[in-house]
C-alpha cells in the first residue's frame, strides 16, 4: 500500500520540488541530509495470542535516512531509505535522477511515488492522522513506491500541477497469465486559494497556508484501472486552523484488497472523510489538534466495513516534531469488531 511543499517540512520535499528543511544538515552547497523517525506503542482490543485479551507493543515504524545532492542547477540525485517494519529490514525508498528545468518541464526515473492521491503523496509524515487510510489501496513495489519515469510540472507556483508516469507496475498473482503491462498514472491538481509548489504535497499545513485543493488521480495497467478523487480545505481563522479533507476510491481490477473469501473479485470502492480543529494557544511548546475520521469500505484485508478514529495530536514544531494519540474503532462484515489505541511519536531533521 502506498504510504508519503511549500513549509519546510524535510529534506526529502525539499529534494522533490519544495524548499529546504529547517532542520536538514547542509554538508555543502551540493549535498544536503536528513532523517525521520516514527515510533509508537499500540494496544488492540483481541490481539493478544490467545484471541481474547488485548495486545500491547512497542512498534519502530518508520526510520528514514534523507539524501539529496545537486550536480548541475538542473540535474540533481536523490536517495531515501526506510525500516520495513513487517521485514525488519532497512529498503530502499526513494532512488531518483532528477532533471528540473523549469516549472512545466522536470523529469524524474527510478524508484519514486508514482502519481496517486493526496495522503499517499503525504505519507505517513505529513498526514493529519498518525494512521494511514486504509481504503487507500493503489499497487506499489514499497511504501507506495514503483520504478519508472516521470513527467511533472505547475503553473503558477503550483497553482495548477500535473504529474504522469510510467511504471513497471505489478505482475499477474498468476505468472503464465502476466502479459508484462506497464502501470500508466496521472495526477492533475488544483489550487483555488494558496499553492503547493513541488511533486509532492502535505494533508495539513498548521496554518501556515489557506488550501482549498481539488485533486483527480487514474492508474491503468492493461484492461485494469483504479481511480480517485480527493479535496482538502484548511483555513486559519486567527482563533484556530480548521482542516477538511476526504477521498473516495474505485478499484476495477488494480489495487485495492484482495476479498478474503473470493480472491477473483477485484472490484471495490471506498471513502473517508475527516476534519481537524489546531488550537492557536500553546501548552508548553507545543499546540493540540483535534482531528476525526470516518472510514467507509475494504477496511481490513478486502472485508468491507468502516472505522471511526480519533486523533489527538499535539504540534511542537509542524511535521518535524509531533505526538500523536489515535483511538480506532473497526467494524467489519467478517472478523471480529475491534479497537486500537495508537501513542505514537514523530521527528524528523
Amino acid at each position: 500500500m502506498y504510504h508519503k511543499a511549500a513549509l519546510k517540512h524535510g529534506v526529502l520535499l525539499a529534494a522533490l520540488g519544495a524548499s529546504a528543511s529547517a532542520g536538514a544538515v547542509q554538508i555543502n552547497d551540493k549535498l544536503s541530509v536528513g532523517a525521520g523517525l516514527r515510533t509508537s506503542f499500540t494496544s488492540v482490543e483481541n490481539g493478544a495470542p490467545d484471541g481474547d485479551s488485548r495486545s500491547n507493543d512497542f512498534n519502530l515504524d518508520s526510520i528514514r535516512l534523507y539524501i539529496n545532492g545537486q550536480i548541475t542547477d538542473q540535474i540533481g540525485v536523490t536517495f531515501n531509505t526506510d525500516y520495513d517494519d513487517v521485514d525488519e529490514k532497512v529498503k530502499v525508498l526513494d532512488a531518483i535522477a532528477r532533471f528540473e528545468y523549469s516549472d512545466t518541464v522536470n523529469f524524474w526515473a527510478g524508484r519514486f511515488l508514482p502519481p496517486s492521491d493526496r495522503s499517499n503523496l503525504s505519507g505517513p509524515y505529513y498526514l493529519t492522522t498518525w494512521n494511514f487510510p486504509s481504503v487507500q489501496a493503489y499497487p506499489a513495489i514499497f511504501a507506495g513506491r514503483d520504478d519508472g519515469v516521470a513527467y511533472w510540472g505547475q503553473y503558477q507556483g503550483g497553482q495548477v500541477k500535473w504529474q504522469f508516469s510510467v511504471t513497471e507496475g505489478p505482475d499477474d498473482p498468476v505468472p503464465a497469465d502476466d502479459d508484462d503491462d506497464l502501470l500508466f498514472s496521472g495526477r492533475l491538481t488544483f489550487n483555488f486559494l494558496d499553492p503547493e509548489p513541488g511533486y509532492y504535497n502535505a494533508s495539513t499545513y498548521y496554518g501556515e497556508k489557506d488550501i482549498l485543493a481539488l485533486g483527480l488521480v487514474t492508474q491503468q495497467q492493461g484492461s485494469d484501472n483504479a481511480y480517485s478523487v480527493d479535496a482538502l480545505f484548511e483555513k486559519n481563522l486567527g482563533v484556530g486552523t480548521v482542516t477538511v479533507e476526504g477521498a473516495y476510491y474505485k478499484y476495477d481490477g488494480l489495487g485495492g484488497l484482495a476479498d478474503p473469501i473470493d480472491p477473483t473479485l477485484d472490484e471495490s470502492e471506498g471513502y473517508f472523510a475527516l476534519i481537524g480543529y489546531l488550537f492557536p494557544q500553546e501548552i508548553g511548546p507545543g499546540r493540540f489538534q483535534p482531528v476525526v475520521r470516518y472510514t467507509k469500505g475494504e477496511v481490513t484485508d478486502g472485508a468491507e466495513g468502516d472505522i471511526k478514529e480519533f486523533n489527538l495530536n499535539y504540534i511542537m514544531l509542524g511535521h518535524n516534531a509531533r505526538i500523536s494519540a489515535a483511538w480506532q474503532q473497526r467494524d467489519d462484515e467478517l472478523f471480529t469488531d475491534n479497537n486500537t489505541f495508537v501513542l505514537g511519536l514523530q521527528l524528523q531533521m
